[in-house]
Parts: structure tokens; C-alpha cells; sequence
């Protein structure tokens, strides 16, 4: 219902809710045997929305994001303060979890892979080098979105990049577009927006939130 309503607003695009179905980050409930299964049927869910909305207006085209979120583990900063070189996942660990969600979603019909609310750009390196390991194994292409999430006003994300630095990290995966989301509202991000358009040869996307939470937790921005 969620994505159709999205279709039936006028997007284009509607992601899959795959944000944690990574084995790695379904770990913390003991479900890694099912994450599969989530990433095939979220973007078989996603799928049918897309169809169904096809069908209500004739000649349109409705597409399938098929999102691998950033996981609950980073491969560049330390979960231990008292132990800065210690990692509680690896780089290829990391590539086999998103290679494996990545199969489950291209299975269940998404269009296009979402790597997004990127706040670890190795955790991301890691998933753009198994969307390629499964292009290879395939011989099909994958499209790619990529979006980064700005932590806050200092213009970074959590692993210490700026906007002008991310997209040179990534830029060998030649996504269909890059941007920016999460974490600030759209007047906040706007100002990161522009410096990434001016260094990215390729589309520019934001889908910012509602901001940070004021001092009383509430939040300032509206839908408007």
C-alpha cells in the first residue's frame, strides 16, 4: 500500500524496505536464514505496486529500487573507544552480505540497486564491489544509485568524508546518479546538494527528512 501510494503521487521510483535485510544486520535477531527470502520478497512486493500502477495509467513505467542500507557494522570506525584499530566486521564479510541481498532483490524484480544512507564509504566500496562481482557472474548489467548521508552541519559523513571526497571514492562504479539523504532537512542539505553537483558527472538526487529533532525532540521541517 506504502509503495503504491508513492506510484499514485507521481514517483517514479519506489525503494524496497530492505534498509536491514542484510545477513549481517539481521544477525542482532537470529534471522540471517531468512534475509534472502526478505530481499526477494520485498522487491516482489515492490513489484506488484509498480505493475499495478502500470495498469491504472497505460504507457507508464514504474521502477524498483532495490535498497542495501549501510548495516549496523562499520568497516572504518571502531565500536570500542579504547581500541581505535578494532572492527567487528570485515570488507569481504560485507561483500558477501550485500552480494547475497543483492541476488534476493534483482530475483524479486528491483530495477536498480540503492545503496543509500551511506555514513561509511567502505561499507559502501563493499557493496558496489558485489553488485559488480554479481554483473560479472551474470553478464547483466545492474544499474546503481548511490546516496550518502551528511551527519551533520560540518558537511561529513560518519567516516569523516565530505561531499567533494565521496564522490571520488566512488565514482569507478559509474552510478546512474549520487546524492544525498537522511539526516538534515531539505533547507540544511541544500547548500551539499550544490557542491556535489558541481564535482559528479552524473545525475544529482536528494530526498532529505524531516532535520534533526529540535530540544524537544519534535521536528521543525513539514512535508511542505
Amino acid at each position: 500500500d506504502i509503495h503504491l501510494e508513492y506510484f499514485r503521487a507521481g514517483a517514479d521510483i519506489a525503494e524496497t524496505n530492505t534498509f536491514g535485510a542484510t545477513v549481517i544486520a539481521q544477525g542482532d535477531y537470529k534471522l540471517e536464514a531468512v534475509s534472502y527470502e526478505m530481499n526477494v520478497e520485498s522487491a516482489r512486493i515492490a513489484r506488484e505496486a509498480a505493475a499495478i500502477a502500470e495498469s491504472e495509467t497505460p504507457g507508464r513505467v514504474c521502477y524498483v529500487a532495490g535498497v542495501l542500507g549501510p548495516t549496523n557494522r562499520t568497516a572504518s570506525i571502531s565500536p570500542k573507544v579504547s581500541d581505535p584499530g578494532f572492527r567487528n566486521v570485515s570488507f569481504d564479510e560485507l561483500r558477501e552480505a550485500y552480494k547475497d541481498s543483492t541476488r534476493g532483490l534483482i530475483e524479486g524484480g528491483a530495477d536498480l540497486i540503492l545503496v543509500e544512507t551511506i555514513f561509511d564509504t567502505l561499507n559502501a566500496k563493499a557493496a558496489i564491489a558485489a553488485v559488480k562481482d554479481l554483473e560479472n557472474e551474470t553478464g547483466e548489467t545492474i544499474p546503481m544509485a548511490l546516496s550518502m548521508t551528511v551527519v551533520d552541519l560540518s558537511g561529513r559523513n560518519l567516516s569523516g568524508q565530505t561531499v567533494e571526497a565521496f564522490w571520488n571514492s566512488i565514482r569507478h562504479a559509474d552510478p546512474i546518479s549520487v546524492g544525498i539523504n537522511c539526516a538534515l532537512g531539505a533547507e540544511q542539505m541544500r547548500p551539499y546538494a550544490v557542491a556535489l553537483s558541481r564535482v559528479a558527472d552524473t545525475l544529482v538526487h536528494v530526498y532529505p527528512n524531516a532535520g534533526l529533532p529540535n530540544d524537544l525532540g519534535g521536528y521543525d521541517e513539514t512535508p511542505e
